[in-house]
Protein backbone atom coordinates (compact mmCIF):
# COMPACT_ATOMS: atom_id res chain seq x y z
CA UNK A 1 0.00 0.00 0.00
CA UNK A 2 1.13 3.56 -1.13
CA UNK A 3 -0.20 6.45 0.26
CA UNK A 4 -0.11 10.14 -1.02
CA UNK A 5 -0.28 13.00 0.71
CA UNK A 6 -1.06 16.55 0.10
CA UNK A 7 -2.30 19.90 1.44
CA UNK A 8 0.22 21.24 3.95
CA UNK A 9 1.24 24.81 4.01
CA UNK A 10 1.56 28.12 6.02
CA UNK A 11 -1.25 29.42 7.59
CA UNK A 12 -2.04 32.31 10.28
CA UNK A 13 -4.29 31.42 13.59
CA UNK A 14 -7.64 30.98 13.04
CA UNK A 15 -7.05 29.74 9.22
CA UNK A 16 -8.03 26.63 7.63
CA UNK A 17 -5.92 23.95 5.40
CA UNK A 18 -7.61 20.49 4.57
CA UNK A 19 -5.01 17.46 3.72
CA UNK A 20 -5.61 14.62 1.61
CA UNK A 21 -4.42 11.43 1.18
CA UNK A 22 -4.89 8.70 -1.67
CA UNK A 23 -3.82 4.87 -1.03
CA UNK A 24 -2.89 2.73 -3.64
CA UNK A 25 -2.42 -0.89 -3.97
CA UNK A 26 -4.24 -3.60 -2.37
CA UNK A 27 -6.72 -2.77 0.40
CA UNK A 28 -8.65 -4.76 2.66
CA UNK A 29 -12.47 -5.23 4.16
CA UNK A 30 -11.68 -2.90 7.40
CA UNK A 31 -9.38 -0.50 5.66
CA UNK A 32 -8.95 2.51 8.14
CA UNK A 33 -6.93 5.68 7.06
CA UNK A 34 -5.90 8.62 9.64
CA UNK A 35 -3.70 11.38 10.71
CA UNK A 36 -0.54 11.37 12.51
CA UNK A 37 1.89 14.59 14.10
CA UNK A 38 4.69 15.05 15.01
CA UNK A 39 5.72 18.21 16.57
CA UNK A 40 9.53 19.64 16.48
CA UNK A 41 10.63 17.90 19.90
CA UNK A 42 7.79 15.87 20.35
CA UNK A 43 6.39 12.01 19.95
CA UNK A 44 4.61 11.28 17.01
CA UNK A 45 0.72 11.34 18.39
CA UNK A 46 -2.59 10.29 16.90
CA UNK A 47 -4.82 13.11 15.26
CA UNK A 48 -7.55 11.28 13.82
CA UNK A 49 -8.84 8.36 12.18
CA UNK A 50 -11.97 6.65 9.52
CA UNK A 51 -12.67 3.54 8.54
CA UNK A 52 -13.23 3.81 5.26
CA UNK A 53 -15.88 1.18 4.84
CA UNK A 54 -17.92 1.71 8.12
CA UNK A 55 -17.67 5.89 8.23
CA UNK A 56 -16.68 5.35 11.95
CA UNK A 57 -14.30 8.43 12.63
CA UNK A 58 -12.33 8.87 15.70
CA UNK A 59 -10.67 12.38 16.97
CA UNK A 60 -7.81 13.27 19.85
CA UNK A 61 -9.26 15.47 22.36
CA UNK A 62 -7.35 18.68 21.19
CA UNK A 63 -8.99 18.92 18.10
CA UNK A 64 -12.72 17.97 18.34
CA UNK A 65 -14.65 20.68 16.74
CA UNK A 66 -11.95 22.09 14.42
CA UNK A 67 -10.64 19.32 12.50
CA UNK A 68 -12.86 16.84 10.12
CA UNK A 69 -11.66 13.61 8.55
CA UNK A 70 -13.68 12.32 5.92
CA UNK A 71 -13.75 9.39 3.44
CA UNK A 72 -14.16 8.22 0.13
CA UNK A 73 -14.25 4.02 0.55
CA UNK A 74 -14.08 3.75 -3.45
CA UNK A 75 -11.10 6.36 -4.08
CA UNK A 76 -9.40 4.80 -0.90
CA UNK A 77 -9.12 8.51 -0.29
CA UNK A 78 -8.89 10.45 3.67
CA UNK A 79 -9.67 13.94 3.64
CA UNK A 80 -8.99 15.94 6.75
CA UNK A 81 -10.15 19.48 7.17
CA UNK A 82 -8.77 21.66 9.80
CA UNK A 83 -10.42 24.90 10.84
CA UNK A 84 -9.46 27.17 13.27
CA UNK A 85 -6.06 26.83 13.44
CA UNK A 86 -3.70 27.29 16.38
CA UNK A 87 0.38 27.43 16.60
CA UNK A 88 0.28 24.60 18.41
CA UNK A 89 -1.04 22.26 15.52
CA UNK A 90 2.06 23.01 13.73
CA UNK A 91 3.56 19.88 13.14
CA UNK A 92 4.46 17.54 10.19
CA UNK A 93 1.03 15.33 9.32
CA UNK A 94 1.66 12.02 8.55
CA UNK A 95 -1.19 10.25 6.65
CA UNK A 96 -1.51 6.46 7.69
CA UNK A 97 -3.35 3.43 6.33
CA UNK A 98 -4.11 0.06 8.80
CA UNK A 99 -5.58 -3.17 7.54
CA UNK A 100 -8.06 -3.92 9.93
CA UNK A 101 -9.18 -0.58 11.85
CA UNK A 102 -11.76 -1.18 13.98
CA UNK A 103 -12.34 2.62 15.35
CA UNK A 104 -10.85 4.46 18.29
CA UNK A 105 -7.68 5.37 19.21
CA UNK A 106 -4.56 3.65 17.70
CA UNK A 107 -1.33 4.16 18.78
CA UNK A 108 0.03 3.27 15.22
CA UNK A 109 -0.77 2.25 11.66
CA UNK A 110 0.36 -0.58 8.92
CA UNK A 111 1.20 1.94 6.37
CA UNK A 112 2.52 5.22 6.52
CA UNK A 113 3.15 8.34 3.44
CA UNK A 114 5.87 10.90 3.95
CA UNK A 115 4.81 13.68 5.82
CA UNK A 116 3.45 17.55 4.47
CA UNK A 117 4.48 20.24 6.97
CA UNK A 118 1.47 22.35 8.33
CA UNK A 119 2.69 25.48 10.15
CA UNK A 120 0.57 27.99 12.11
CA UNK A 121 1.85 31.26 12.48
CA UNK A 122 0.56 33.25 15.53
Amino acid sequence: VQLQASGGGLVQAGGSLRLSCAASGRTFSNFGMGWFRQAPGREREFVAAISLRGGRTYYTNSVKGRFTISGDGAKNTVYLQMNSLKPEDTAVYYCAADRFYNGGYVASMDYWGKGTLVTVSS
